[in-house]
């Protein structure tokens, strides 16, 4: 750690923070009688707190954000030459960084063409939800605004979000939910036992069946968008079966319903590609982004749509109400596309890409011979370096851990200097899934380290 603090200083910041801060996901009794983590800085991969203890952090800064690691000078530099310029104006007008971004952006995206930026992966779901709905009263008389969502996926924060929430636990006491937003099953092979009808060969196409079900259940007439992650998140690392997204696609066809892709996790390198369902073939019409567009060194999030959808907000300019009329304030902010834009190019210019695919091969490996050791790990799964390990109290029966055994194979990866996650508050009772998103640039050193502090963990938690 470079930074120099003595005891009165880091005591008058913890301090503080204890008066102050009120932490995400955090119940802060605790902090009554023990000190909240300041974490002070940070250098690739790693980072120090307040008492210059050094953690590898496994998780990307806590939430799968930090993707080409810690102390980027380029990143920082470009934003700040920036802010001196033009920090800042509304998104009624352009930017040379917002423009220069938005090039780079659709450069990775064929069948794409427009950004829309705002500031945080709710806020760009939301936007999505609006033109759905908008489209709905522009072309089909309001009827077709219904908006489907998986369940275990989640979409954010918002309580528009929120409906769209497929994590109960996250979910409750924050209803009542908007309406319009109807749930399909979820696609995890794993638990497709709990799944009535659930077969045992083609269960990718059987999955997606569902959503067609739901689709004629409610009437097509009335379905106007179909929100899903290309892997699911927060709701247990899922990756989709195979048959899955070829068979959504069709139904999405089939029924006029517009498919968005929300990538806030998978997006800009996650799994290997820049993004999550580039790796399935999807042709997508909208798709939302956040936290690795810029790697946390600014807020950034971004809508991207295609030109067809462009384009119904824009076949009348006599109707005063015929444009998207929304606007994001911060979304006109010129650090998050500077910073975007040099991020990218140090994953372009680092190969990091190929990186995450190789990495993510090693760590699915290394893990699944951490489950030929430990039966508590009943499947391990992934795509490139966004992995998880489902914790199961019976192999057979596949009945999930008790949650607190979860998080104290997380307090104990912590203990050894290794931050790892786990599903947190997301579905009642089965918050069993181990989760690891460590930054692009991670190698065989840091994975070793990772997964030796996991089965470390493993064996004195389930001793």
């Amino acid at each position: 750690m470079d930074g120099n603090f003595n005891e009165n200083d880091i005591s008058r910041v913890v301090e503080a923070d204890r008066a102050h801060i009120w932490h995400h996901l955090s119940q802060h009794k605790p902090y009554e009688t023990t000190d909240p983590r300041i974490i002070v800085e940070g250098k690739g991969m790693r980072v120090w707190d307040q008492k210059g203890k050094e953690h590898l952090d496994a998780v990307s800064g806590g939430v799968w954000t930090v993707n080409v690691g810690y102390g980027r000078e380029r990143i920082a530099n470009a934003v700040r030459d920036q802010l001196i310029k033009l920090n800042y104006f509304a998104g009624s007008a352009g930017s040379i960084p917002g423009s220069n971004f938005a090039e780079m952006l659709i450069d990775k995206m064929p069948g794409m063409s427009r950004v829309y930026y705002c500031n945080s992966g709710s806020e760009a779901n939301e936007k999505g939800f609006k033109m759905i709905r908008q489209i709905a009263h522009k072309r089909y008389g309001g009827k077709k605004h219904k908006i489907l969502y998986r369940d275990r996926d989640y979409h954010g924060t918002t309580i528009g979000a929120l409906s769209a929430g497929g994590q109960d636990e996250r979910n409750a006491q924050y209803g009542p939910f908007t309406p319009g937003f109807v749930r399909v099953p979820h696609c995890l092979e794993y638990r497709s036992f709990e799944q009535d009808g659930a077969p045992q060969e083609n269960y990718g196409v059987w999955a997606a069946d569902q959503i067609e079900k739901v689709i004629l259940a409610e009437g097509p007439d009335t379905v106007g968008g179909l929100c899903l992650e290309p892997v699911t998140a927060g709701g247990g690392v899922i990756t989709p079966p195979d048959g899955y997204w070829d068979r959504v696609q069709e139904i999405c066809s089939k029924y006029d319903i517009l498919l968005h892709i929300d990538e806030v996790v998978c997006g800009v390198g996650r799994t290997g590609t820049w993004f999550g369902y580039q790796q399935y073939g999807i042709k997508p019409d909208m798709v939302t982004m956040a936290k690795g567009v810029a790697s946390g060194y600014a807020a950034i999030a971004c809508l991207v749509t295609t030109e067809e959808v462009f384009n119904m907000f824009k076949d009348d300019a006599a109707d005063p109400l015929n444009y998207f009329r929304d606007i994001s304030t911060f979304g006109g902010c010129t650090a998050g596309p500077t910073a975007g834009i040099e991020n990218m190019k140090i994953i372009e210019d680092e190969n990091l890409l190929q990186n995450t695919t190789d990495m993510g091969h090693y760590m699915l490996d290394q893990l699944q011979a951490l489950a030929d050791k430990h039966a508590v790990i009943g499947q391990v799964r992934g795509k490139g370096l966004f992995l998880g390990a489902e914790l199961v109290a019976d192999r057979s029966t596949r009945e999930p851990v008790a949650e607190k055994l979860v998080q104290q194979v997380v307090g104990d990866c912590m203990g050894q200097g290794v931050i790892i996650g786990a599903t947190n508050r997301s579905l009642p009772g089965k918050n069993n899934t181990l989760c690891f998103s460590p930054a692009l640039i991670a190698n065989k050193d840091d994975i070793d380290q990772i997964v030796a502090a996991v089965d470390g963990a493993l064996a004195r938690v389930f001793a």
